[in-house]
């Protein structure tokens, strides 16, 4: 039995659907004893769950795991301030409990996936109490936040660059979902720390589950599955889908499941536009989303063009990989290197709504022969490269070395 202790800091932990529960779920069941520093779940609606209540402190057991939970700011889905609230609320309340239950643990993980500040709590335990910390970064600091619409005035870049040094400095080593981060991150940090490439893997998928049937009719479905805001680009897919010709429409139906801040601007632009067979299915379970994929013939992922984006991969590719599927990838950089590189579908740029309109006509057109060829390709690289198990033991070597 492995007696060393590990915690986990995350903004985000179960019942909210992220990797990090898996993780700590299979780092325990290797024998360690594994702590999870948390907020209480309110992702993605931005109200805390059923069951919950939002204290300013609280502790639980999930799976032998104990999770350490602290007050988190409510109703920020329409509210930019409430956000930032929110992540502050995790920094200075996360501390405050970090430093006062880590002096006993041997590791610290921090689950980077979204605002910086959420990887103070980790990075403190490193400043005072030399343990050390390992970030799993998922999103890039600064360039997410000027992604977002902050525009890079001098005193802005000034206390963010402070920032991520700060946070990049006080921690060991670093794992990346990305391979184009790692440029990204090498400025803020001294040579001899470690950054390693490992992406995120596919969710599980139930393959037993029947197909969906999205519609009697025989089409070519095209579906879009995950969050619904404005970086998703989803204005250019339905502007560019909307304006193939009725031949092509005919033949073909575009799906959007989920749901998010710019649903019903997108359902105001199918509306006034009048453009045919573009659905809104709303938000489905996660573990159902294999009948969805199932019953697609091309899986999209999309982001605008930001150039924080462009070393963006979206963990939403590993699962449309795992479901052995073609993807149509309107994004630029590492996902589309992904896509090509291994022959798993057709890209495009995502500013160019007639690059995306002939993109989608050429989908339609792909003989099945083709096909076959992306779903076979797809399942070699989940295989391969995607493989929940050895990211996972990586991680852990990674941190415990």
């Amino acid at each position: 039995m492995n007696n060393k202790r590990i915690l986990i800091v995350t903004e985000y932990f179960y019942p909210e659907e992220f990797k990090i529960n898996e993780i700590a779920v299979a780092w325990k069941k290797k024998g360690y004893e594994v702590d999870v520093l948390t907020q209480n779940p309110t992702y993605p609606f931005g109200n805390t769950f059923d069951g919950y209540k939002n204290s300013w402190y609280s502790k639980e057991i999930y799976n032998g795991i104990n999770i350490y939970r602290v007050k988190a700011v409510t109703g920020y889905k329409g509210s930019l301030f409430k956000k930032l609230l929110k992540y502050f609320t995790f920094m200075i309340l996360g501390s405050i409990v970090s430093l006062k239950i880590g002096k006993k643990y041997d590791y610290v993980f921090g689950f980077d996936v979204g605002a910086l500040t959420g990887m103070v709590p980790a990075v403190l335990l490193k400043k005072f109490y030399n343990k050390k910390v390992t970030l799993w970064i998922q999103d890039v600091w600064p360039d997410s936040v000027y992604a977002y619409g902050f525009k890079k005035r001098k005193i802005l870049k000034f206390i963010l660059d402070g920032f991520v040094k700060f946070v990049y400095r006080n921690s060991s080593n670093f794992a990346v979902s990305g391979k184009g981060f790692i440029k990204r991150v090498k400025p803020y940090v001294k040579d001899e720390k470690e950054i390693k490439y490992l992406p995120n893997w596919a969710d599980e998928l139930n393959k037993d589950l029947e197909a969906f049937v999205f519609t009697k009719d025989e089409k070519i479905h095209f579906t879009f599955a995950g969050n619904v805001g404005k970086v998703q680009n989803l204005d250019n897919i339905i502007k560019a889908f909307g304006g193939l010709s009725n031949e092509y429409v005919k033949k073909a139906q575009l799906n959007i499941i989920g749901d998010g801040s710019h649903l019903q601007s997108l359902k105001s632009l199918v509306d006034i536009n009048g453009f045919k067979n573009i659905i809104f299915w709303g938000r489905k379970p996660r573990e159902e989303m294999y009948k969805y994929f199932s019953a697609s013939d091309f899986l999209i992922v999309s982001l605008v063009d930001k150039p924080i984006f462009s070393l963006t991969v979206p963990a939403k590719i590993q699962t449309y990989i795992a479901a052995n599927k073609p993807i149509m990838a309107v994004i630029n950089g590492d996902a589309t290197d992904i896509i090509r590189d291994n022959n798993l579908g057709y890209s495009c740029e995502p500013n160019n709504i007639l690059e995306i309109k002939h993109t989608f006509a050429r989908c339609i057109n792909t003989d099945e022969e083709n096909k076959k060829e992306f779903t076979k390709n797809c399942e070699n690289l989940t295989t391969a490269t995607f493989n929940k198990d050895n990211i996972i033991n990586s991680l852990l070597r990674l941190m415990t070395r």
